[in-house]
């Protein structure tokens, strides 16, 4: 039981010194932002899409995997995890 908190508390304060270590760094407060707006455009991108599913039939979960991959491949990413949805179904 409480090793399921140190595996948080260790969680947390590594994220806290990455943040920090990613701050005081030269651009690192870009990096950090354009990071956060492409995740933030990817999560709009997944619920848009997840919306429209009465007409396009295509429902996908917005979880870490998805997210990621959106984040990462943008527009792209979203068409490769529709392709992947509809070829596994």
């Amino acid at each position: 039981m409480y090793l399921k908190y140190a595996i948080w508390g260790v969680f947390i304060f590594s994220s806290l010194l990455l943040f920090l270590v990613a701050i005081r760094s030269q651009g690192g407060g870009r990096l950090l932002a354009s990071l956060g707006l492409n995740v933030v455009i990817a999560a709009f991108l997944l619920y848009g899409l997840n919306v429209l599913s009465a007409y396009t039939h295509v429902e996908l979960p917005i979880n870490t995997a998805t997210l990621g991959t959106a984040t990462l491949l943008g527009v792209p990413g979203v068409i490769l995890l529709i392709g992947v949805k509809l070829t596994l179904l």
